[in-house]
């Protein structure tokens, strides 16, 4: 089962369906019990930062998130819940982030329209660590979509960026766990596809 966690943030339920479209076993998941013993957990998120952590801890999902990052469940981060798995964001310095990626979430160039309201294309970036798993068979250039004002710092992490002003991080990857600032649920082909291969993953680490 993949939960898709629940913390009253957003419209979460773009992910679950797109997940429930490719066969998945995924439901909300509000409960931090139920979540712990999932097989995979989606964490999606919109909005500003600051609220969503602070609603993320008083549900006590935030201690879910780091057990699965420490045990090797697999662990996908959207928009918001990407931005989450650092260590905190310029957007509400006052309120630490998880901490499980390094680095900090930062405002877009400036120069540039905010937020990012647009379809962007996929590259990856020279020098990055190789992607795998949800990222090996995407095509360079694909598009996607974004919606955000606020992006992760570039780090030896980093897989995917897109172009806005200068490069801006588009997806991350450490063992098993992923993040994408755009919103795969709403990037047509391309974002099932990255979905799909999360969902394969899962089903291949399930639980005994």
């Amino acid at each position: 089962m993949i939960a898709v966690l629940d913390y009253g943030i957003g419209n979460l339920r773009s992910a679950e369906k797109a997940l429930c479209w490719l066969g998945a076993d995924a439901k909300l998941v509000t409960d931090p019990g139920e979540a712990a013993r999932s097989d995979g957990l989606v964490l999606p998120g919109v909005g500003a930062f600051g609220p969503a952590a602070r609603a993320l801890r008083e549900r006590g999902l935030d201690e879910v998130v780091e057990e699965a990052a420490s045990t090797g469940v697999p662990l996908l981060g959207i928009c918001v819940g990407f931005q989450l798995l650092f260590e905190g964001s310029d957007e509400d310095p006052g309120e630490p982030g998880l901490g499980l990626l390094p680095g900090r979430v930062r405002p877009l160039p400036a120069g540039v329209k905010k937020p990012q309201m647009q379809w962007n294309q996929l590259h990856r970036p020279d020098g990055m660590a190789s992607a795998s798993g949800l990222w090996g068979e995407i095509p360079e250039a694909s598009w996607v979509y974004f919606v955000h004002s606020f992006a992760p710092e570039i780090t030896e992490d980093t897989v995917m960026t897109c172009e806005y002003g200068g490069p801006v991080a588009a997806a991350a990857e450490r063992g098993s766990l992923w993040g994408t600032q755009f919103h795969p649920e709403k990037s047509g082909r391309v974002g099932l596809a990255i979905l799909a291969n999360f969902v394969r993953h899962v089903e291949s680490h399930r639980r005994p």
